[in-house]
């Protein structure tokens, strides 16, 4: 009997989670193609700040302990049918932002302090994790430029060039006081949810489809091999080490066959480069380099050749990097890792994906749009809270 009670209360966790999963990745859709339509900068911290608020929210009214993680596990898996080519990003930032929340809340307790320390650390992690991204991707030469373009911005008002650090702890002050809002966003809207779940109406009958969304899919006519997957994780250290070492020259030169070989087999996923805004980026890190990668070392050239070469290697960088985690993608979509998660215990977990998918369409349908939300943003995060236990009540009776 106890273990029949422990089971019970396992599976109850999981739809718990299932239900703020799918609706952190119902308000990421609205929010981030609002975000995505109108090219408003600092995206991703919109994002940490809007999950922040709901997660915060949601352990207020639900507080237990693993709830957070397994919600971070949901929406990151959730993220990968993202129209965008690469989504291993967006999944790891997802999942360190609940990470920090449940440890920050494990090790301080569920009271106002706790979340507001968890609240600095989960949107702060967006610019952690903005930070990591860049070095990846295109090396520690696109922090140099960006550490030369403030110092230029700061120069032309006379202020006293900052050393990096400063920089770094300018922007910390900045994203922890926004941290400190969530929090205390969060914290009041889960009350106030607690109190209003009657004023919402009922969620309708048949709001799930009959079969649950597939998660685990694979384009018609793309194959996938556990090969490929090893081969696509060995490649990024291996092109990554040869360039920072003093193989400089043979690093680019794989890194050009790789990704010439790597785009045409995953030419049908490589969506994202297909579209002018991602090469109109790597066009200004160019222009950027050529105009910032000497600042400051006495002899300043407007378009300085070392940074035009600097910037084409960050791009081809980039590329490389663009390409290998799009392969790394698809190849984690194959059927032998997906029985994998079976066998090693994941089942849980992957029917509480399916009852989240299966909800998505309805969740979003009932969800403010993107214009009321920013009209009224407290009543739109207190919605999904107030209906939360509905959306709890439907998982049960599938």
């Amino acid at each position: 009997m106890p273990v029949e009670e422990k089971s019970t209360e396992g599976d109850n966790l999981w739809m718990k989670a299932a239900v703020v999963g799918g609706l952190w990745a119902a308000l990421e859709i609205i929010v981030g193609s609002f975000l995505h339509n109108t090219r408003l900068p600092f995206a991703g911290s919109i994002l940490a700040f809007a999950g922040t608020v709901l997660l915060i929210g949601f352990y207020r009214m639900w507080p237990e302990r693993g709830l957070i993680i397994r919600a971070g596990l949901i929406t990151a898996i959730m993220k990968s049918v993202s129209p965008s080519a690469v989504i291993l990003g967006p999944m790891t930032g997802i999942m360190l932002e609940a990470v920090l929340i449940e440890l920050m809340i494990l090790l301080l307790g569920s009271n106002l302090f706790g979340f507001l320390i968890a609240g600095i650390f989960s949107v702060s992690s967006a610019l952690l994790h903005k930070f990591v991204s860049l070095i990846i991707v295109y090396g520690f030469d696109l922090i140099t430029i960006y550490i030369n373009m403030v110092n230029f911005a700061l120069k032309q008002f006379g202020l006293k060039e900052a050393e990096p650090v400063q920089i770094l702890v300018a922007l910390l002050i900045v994203y922890a006081l926004f941290g400190i809002l969530a929090a205390i966003l969060g914290f009041y809207i889960g009350k106030k949810a607690i109190r209003m779940k009657k004023e919402y109406g009922d969620l309708k009958e048949g709001s799930f489809p009959e079969q649950p969304k597939e998660f685990f899919e694979i384009r018609q006519g793309q194959k996938t091999s556990l090969g490929w997957l090893v081969v696509h994780i060995l490649a990024i250290p291996v092109g990554l080490f040869m360039v920072n070492m003093s193989y400089r020259l043979y690093g680019f030169v794989f890194m050009g066959i790789y990704i010439l070989l790597t785009g045409y087999r995953y030419r049908y996923s490589l969506r994202r480069l297909k579209k002018p805004v991602f090469w109109s980026q790597l066009f200004i890190i160019v222009i950027l380099s050529a105009l910032f990668w000497d600042v400051g070392e006495g002899f300043h050239h407007w378009f300085s050749t070392k940074g035009v070469l600097t910037g084409f290697e960050m791009v081809l960088r980039a590329l490389f990097i663009v390409v290998a985690f799009t392969a790394i993608s698809v190849e984690l979509l194959n059927e032998k890792v997906r029985h994998f998660l079976f066998h090693v215990g994941f089942g849980k977990f992957y029917q509480s994906v399916g009852m989240a998918f299966s909800a998505l369409p309805a969740m979003i349908s009932v969800l403010p749009k993107s214009q009321e939300i920013i009209r009224h943003p407290l009543k739109s995060f207190l919605k999904p809270l107030a209906m939360a236990d509905q959306w709890l009540e439907m998982f049960r009776n599938e």
